[in-house]
């Protein structure tokens, strides 16, 4: 199955739940792509011991799963393009809308 996640919340626990259900997605051999959008860009700078954001992307980035984060957001927050944060369009969002047999938002 295909799987989409967009993630607008800058609040840790709910991106590390995210992300954690994308790499149990991927545990199951879903193809996951995750996109994070509005406040969701900020999810590294949330990132703590307890809720350890970074640690959960590494491990989906290292599962092949994808990740996505709309440009406009992480322009408009001054923070620079990462491989956990990499610039993308509205029109990946609407790509991974429109091939993804389910979509999650959190």
């Amino acid at each position: 199955m295909k799987i989409g996640i967009i993630i607008s919340s800058n609040d840790a626990e709910t991106c590390w739940n995210a992300l954690r259900y994308a790499n149990f997605c991927l545990g199951q051999k879903d193809e996951v792509k995750v996109f994070f959008m509005g406040k969701g860009v900020e999810y590294q700078k949330i990132s703590n011991e307890k809720f350890n954001t970074v640690e959960q992307a590494d491990k989906f980035l290292q599962g092949n799963g994808m990740i996505y984060a709309c440009g406009t957001c992480i322009k408009a927050r001054e923070q620079k393009e990462s491989n956990l944060c990499p610039i993308n369009t509205m029109k990946d969002l609407y790509e991974i809308v429109k091939e993804s047999d389910k979509v999650v938002t959190f």
